[in-house]
């Protein structure tokens, strides 16, 4: 897929990935908003948890961040930052994957799909596993920065199973040739080589008879991000609370945000790093508060729209069956079997 204007504008890479990127470089001192510049994400699309970058928007903000960061290595420490925790199913996947390279080749194929920047092709002979980048995009001068933070992300999910790689560059090394070599335990970096591509040898991967391993590995993970989470999963809550005492029409982000002494950017930023957003868990608990009047109250249907906050019943019905695929009607017949 090359340059051409039309797919450059098409929706590809999700919010995630941005919002790990600005908080990686806020902890390197540089504002959030210089990488922003120019990049035609705002706010309200960083804080919506089912919003996608175009690869325009993606190519302008690692522009940005590159020029500030101004540090070769930078970039691929990002990507060791793009561990499991941060990919919920897929983790838990690879927790029952006892085959090595049946392991890798789902890392792999998981990055082809969640971060296509660049392809990548994959290749096992005997006890050695190669993992070859293809510049797709053109990516001219952000090339090795990307590639940087593929070799980063691999790095980081395939030390499941690997000890030692290979980094293989296809670019001039920049920068300090010492502060590469240590970027981890166990990585060689070499540069000027006819492709970016990693070589990890199974036969070095640490024994593994269970999956005690990979299970120590998403719980170090999981723990480390807890830490920076914490304030944010208290909003999670709060929110809940205040929602689930007023699920109807003052059940609104501002309303909710006033009372939690918050602006609505605020807690929509909270929610969005914790994994959530208002719409998500306002609807859960709607759901969750209809059901019940439906099964166990004789309430009429407007009456139990009026008091979820829907203007009137068919706004409701229609609600509702988005959430379960059922009417409400549907749903109070089967609670009372002796009425039908």
């Amino acid at each position: 897929m090359k340059n051409d204007g039309m797919a450059l504008d098409v929706p590809l890479i999700s919010v995630r990935y941005a919002r790990r990127f600005l908080r990686f470089v806020q902890k390197q001192g540089i504002s959030g908003t210089m990488v922003l510049d120019g990049s035609g994400i705002d706010s309200n699309m960083l804080e919506n948890p089912d919003a996608y970058l175009s690869m325009r928007q993606t190519q302008h903000l690692l522009h940005n961040g590159n020029r500030l960061l101004n540090d070769p290595t930078a970039s691929f420490r990002f990507g060791q930052e793009l561990d499991l925790q941060g990919h919920g199913i897929f983790g838990f996947a690879l927790l029952r994957q006892r085959d090595y390279r049946k392991l890798v080749n789902m890392v792999v194929q998981y990055l082809r799909v969640s971060l296509p920047l660049m392809d990548m092709e994959i290749h096992c002979t005997g006890e050695l596993i190669s993992i070859r980048l293809h510049d797709n995009w053109d990516l001219k001068k952000l090339k090795p920065m990307v590639a940087n933070i593929y070799m980063g992300s691999i790095h980081t999910l395939a030390s499941l199973v690997c000890r030692k790689f290979t980094f293989e560059f296809d670019f001039a090394c920049p920068g300090n040739s010492m502060a590469w070599q240590h970027l981890a335990e166990g990585v060689e970096v070499k540069f000027n080589r006819p492709h970016n591509r990693v070589l990890m040898p199974l036969s070095g991967r640490q024994a593994r008879d269970d999956d005690t391993s990979v299970a120590t590995y998403l719980a170090a993970a999981r723990s480390r991000e807890q830490i920076q989470g914490d304030d944010s999963l208290n909003v999670v809550m709060k929110v809940r609370t205040e929602i689930m005492n007023t699920p109807g029409r003052d059940g609104t982000l501002e309303r909710v945000a006033q009372k939690l002494g918050m602006s609505p950017r605020s807690v929509r930023r909270h929610l969005g790093l914790a994994g959530f957003s208002f719409s998500g868990i306002r609807n859960d608990i709607r759901e969750t508060f209809a059901s019940r009047y439906l099964t166990e109250t004789d309430m009429p249907l407007e009456k139990i729209a009026d008091q979820l906050g829907y203007s009137d019943q068919a706004s409701f019905s229609k609600a509702y069956r988005s959430w379960t695929r059922r009417t409400p009607g549907e749903v109070r017949r089967a609670s009372r079997p002796d009425r039908n």
